[in-house]
């Protein structure tokens, strides 16, 4: 498979990497030496493209990101993202978000910026509209949505065409391939898929008795359940049927099998360790044709998924920012 995809107007390595594990969400924090290390090595694998937020850590994450990639800066495409919680001044209260990102970040400008997250009664519209003129002044390149429907993605696109939404998306969830996914193409709009193996357990490494730190959200995850994961085994039966027809991991045929099926897919796999980013971008190198895809899919339509993904609650925000959910009531 190619190894750089173009969403709308922005080239990127089809598979692009997450960064956000090593400030939250998957247990204690990386030391910042071993991380920027990491985030480097990731880029000497052949990634170009990486996915930060803001709100990862309270800026810690992107603070990273920025020291690993300063020296590289012209080589990769950075996206981040921010929240807006109020529609009083929203061009000013994006403006200094934007200008704190670009500091921690350093750098002059953000290839991919996104709203993290869309609020009923914050306007979307002057967000929209903010988002154009951050465009025409070089502060962004373009910008995206993140788990919005059809009918959001329309709305905000009639103001300022998207380059991207991001939204989670795998083997084992995928809804948006109803309406989202269709609609993107239609609109020359790239889909950016976080957690596109299931917070790992696509890699068929998830073990039923483990037990994860409060720090980790897959302690909170319905689908880590130790019920759900013995119910869910017939999808890790299927990735290793044909990851053994492949010479493959069952990661690495998840990737490929969005990547073949999705020509403006460019998914973001997370990890912390070398050898399992490494494997991640080794999906380009698997061979899925129209006719695998097809098999995988039938296949897909007979399998339940248990334990899908529940509304974000006050403990994954915890997490994301960096903070210890134990003691907090479910």
């Amino acid at each position: 498979m190619e190894a750089v995809r173009k969403i709308r107007d922005l080239e990127v390595s089809t598979i692009g990497f997450g960064c956000m594990g090593f400030s939250c969400l998957y247990g204690d924090k990386t030391p910042d030496e071993e991380a920027i290390k990491t985030i480097r090595e990731a880029y000497n694998i052949g990634y170009t493209f990486f996915d930060t937020a803001e709100v990862y850590g309270k800026g810690h994450n992107e603070t990273l990101v920025g020291k690993a990639l300063k020296d590289v800066r012209d080589k990769v495409q950075i996206a981040t993202k921010m929240n807006c919680y109020s529609n009083e001044n929203i061009e000013g209260q994006l403006r200094e978000k934007l200008n704190n990102s670009l500091e921690r970040l350093q750098t002059s400008y953000i290839d991919l910026y996104y709203l993290h997250r869309t609020i009923d009664n914050i306007n979307l519209e002057e967000i929209a509209r903010v988002m154009g003129l951050f465009i025409k002044e070089g502060k962004i390149k373009g910008w995206g949505l993140s788990q919005v429907d059809a009918a959001t993605i329309k709305r905000a696109h009639a103001i300022t065409p998207l380059t991207a939404v991001q939204s989670e998306f795998s083997l084992a969830e995928r809804g948006y391939e109803k309406d989202v996914i269709p609609l993107c193409k239609e609109l020359n709009i790239g889909f950016v898929p976080f957690s596109p193996l299931a917070s790992g357990f696509l890699t068929g490494k998830v073990k039923k008795d483990e037990i994860y730190q409060s720090t980790d959200i897959r302690s909170i995850l319905a689908r880590f359940e130790k019920e759900n994961i013995e119910k869910n085994q017939p999808f890790i039966d299927l990735l290793n049927e044909v990851a053994k027809e492949k010479n493959a991991t069952p990661a690495q045929i998840s990737l490929a099998w969005m990547i073949k099926k999705h020509n403006n897919i460019v998914p973001i796999p997370a990890s912390r360790k070398v050898e399992r980013i490494s494997e991640n971008f080794g999906a380009l190198k698997v061979q899925l044709s129209d006719e695998d895809v097809k098999k995988i899919d039938d296949e897909l339509a007979k399998l339940t998924l248990y334990g899908d993904r529940e509304p974000e609650s006050d403990k994954i925000k915890m997490l994301i920012i960096g903070k210890n959910i134990k003691g907090m009531r479910a």
